[in-house]
């Protein structure tokens, strides 16, 4: 199933991020206490019933964050989870299409031009600065003047996982 860039407010996505995460650290210590205490008080004080206890309150939180991810409000959450997702798998690839770059290879050239501006979008969104590492710079650059050489356009906002096959993994 294809992935496609979609714009989403950085400050939203941050705000929002902040907030889950700081409603999961706090479920996590609520359930993870409760649980503790149900089991030291039936079956008596224990290191490992205390573990357990929080391991029970590790798997209670996620199941609840599991049920809760696709209401509305976390839509730029999934966004972003789906989008890391993605960028990971294209970057197991990258020693490939960078060969398959050099041969102008129209469909490598899309991946990568997806994958940087993934990338972009992701520091965007984290409110950070894009990665300074000459290399990407010098690729992003050469990427960029294949796609004009090749009359392709500058921007690429889908992905196909599907397209990765076409190319070795490392």
């Amino acid at each position: 199933m294809a992935f496609s860039l979609e714009q989403h407010d950085p400050e939203t996505y941050r705000r929002k991020a902040r907030i889950i995460s700081i409603a999961m650290a706090g479920q996590l210590i609520i359930f993870g206490l409760l649980f503790s205490m149900l089991l030291t008080t039936t079956f008596g004080s224990s290191v490992w019933l205390n573990a357990l206890g929080v391991l029970l309150g590790l798997l209670a939180t996620s199941a609840m964050f599991a049920a809760l991810r696709e209401r509305p409000w976390m839509t730029e959450m999934r966004y972003v989870w789906q989008l890391k997702h993605h960028l990971s798998r294209i970057s197991s690839y990258l020693q490939p299409l960078r060969r398959a770059v050099e041969e102008d290879n129209r469909l490598a050239l899309d991946i990568l031009t997806f994958y940087h501006q993934g990338m972009a979008q992701l520091a965007e969104l984290n409110g950070r600065t894009t990665d300074d590492d000459a290399e990407r710079l010098a690729e992003k650059m050469q990427v960029k003047v294949k796609r004009e050489a090749l009359g392709l356009p500058k921007e690429v906002t889908t992905f196909d996982p599907h397209d990765l096959s076409a190319f070795k993994q490392k």
